[in-house]
């Protein structure tokens, strides 16, 4: 299948109309999103733009993602009910850019759009057991298919959503997660779900030149939840299948970058009292940019780490786990080893301003202020 010359053009003409699309409609929606009042103002300590830019960018993503779908995939009933919940999240995701939905509300929305893909047969129902000393091979979920498919649906919906915080990233990440999501269905004979992410890929692609730091658009609630949406429905369809090792697995890799931020920041929140849905700045770009590294910096560090994790997805599709795992410990060394050639100089730089930064405010809370003085002088 790998090599399926047919199947190969109908991908590449799928990544190739659902690009065009979407880089010729990204102006009009920007236009667009500028007169219905769809600006992204600066203003919380989490942003990092100092001008208000137009969001709703991922309205011009989702019409070059259904165009191609329509026109290269085959419409099963699964695929029908993907569509159909995408289409009520780029609904929400455009009412939310305009008027901000409460969290909530979105939260329910999603639940709903989750539950639509579910009843159109998009359910994990096998995973693969991640006890390697089982003799058990596979984990049949039963009754719980349905609740866990939903959990992953509106998860990985809210982990894209969360990761949407600097320039190019979400967009990036998605496009690095539909390249490893495309080959793995290559590999597996799964050419529908190939030519699905092929689109999605062809229209996120579209889409980066005018969303790439410094940002002309961003694709807001509405491109990162549709993002969130298809990423995880389509890993259902192509991924959690009885593969062997394949199964659960494969698609945390593949996803594994927005899935991990979102799993601590909730852990974050809750563990300091907070609500799940509140916004912080402890994701991990902010983290990156703490340690003082620029946007491009610390969106190029997330990009080389989400694809490195795709590549070990594929490895394990192909060579087993144990390759696999050596293939990931070997590329994790090098990439620490690279951060540290790269990047010395700025994070020594920043740590020791912080360290400058924080004996000059303990002294200055230690010193008396000059009122007390002149108070203590009377005194006596």
């Amino acid at each position: 299948m790998f090599l399926n010359t047919a199947v190969w053009i109908k991908v590449m003409l799928a990544i190739l109309i659902a690009f065009v699309v979407s880089f010729a409609l990204t102006p009009v929606v920007k236009i667009l999103a500028q007169k219905l009042g769809a600006m992204d103002v600066p203003g919380e300590a989490r942003r990092v733009h100092d001008h208000p830019i137009p969001r709703m960018g991922g309205l011009a993503i989702f019409l070059g993602f259904i165009v191609s779908t329509l026109l290269f995939a085959d419409i099963t009933q699964e695929v029908r009910g993907i569509l159909l919940g995408s289409i009520i999240i780029v609904i929400t995701g455009v009412i939310d850019d305009i008027v901000s939905l409460r969290a909530w509300t979105k939260f329910l929305i999603q639940i709903l759009a989750a539950v639509i893909a579910v009843l159109h047969g998009v359910v994990i129902n096998v995973v693969s057991n991640p006890n390697v000393f089982s003799s058990q091979e596979a984990i049949v979920l039963g009754w719980l298919a349905i609740p866990l498919t939903v959990l992953w649906i509106v998860g990985i919906t809210n982990s894209v959503n969360l990761i949407d915080g600097l320039d190019g990233l979400a967009v990036g990440v998605s496009t690095i997660s539909c390249v490893t999501i495309l080959v793995v269905a290559l590999l597996v004979s799964e050419p529908n779900v190939a030519l699905i992410v092929a689109a999605l890929a062809g229209a996120c692609i579209g889409f980066m030149p005018y969303n790439l730091n410094p940002a002309r658009i961003f694709m807001g609630d509405t491109g990162s939840l549709l993002l969130g949406y298809v990423l995880s429905t389509v890993s259902v369809l192509g991924l959690f299948k009885f593969y062997a090792i394949v199964t659960f697995v494969v698609p945390v890799l593949a996803l594994a970058v927005p899935l991990s931020d979102t799993l601590f920041a909730f852990c974050r929140r809750i563990l300091h009292g907070q609500s799940p849905f509140h916004a912080d700045r402890g994701h991990f770009h902010h983290k990156l940019m703490d340690l003082g590294l620029n946007q491009k910096q610390a969106v190029a560090i997330l990009y080389a780490i989400s694809a490195t994790l795709g590549l070990a997805a594929v490895v394990l599709t192909t060579s087993g786990e144990l390759k696999a795992m050596l293939l990931l410990l070997t590329l994790a060394a090098v990439a620490y080893v690279a951060s540290r050639v790269i990047f010395p100089r700025e994070i020594a730089e920043t740590a020791h301003e912080k360290e400058l930064e924080q004996e000059e405010m303990q002294a200055k809370s230690a010193a008396p202020a000059p009122e007390e003085k002149e108070e203590k002088h009377e005194e006596n």
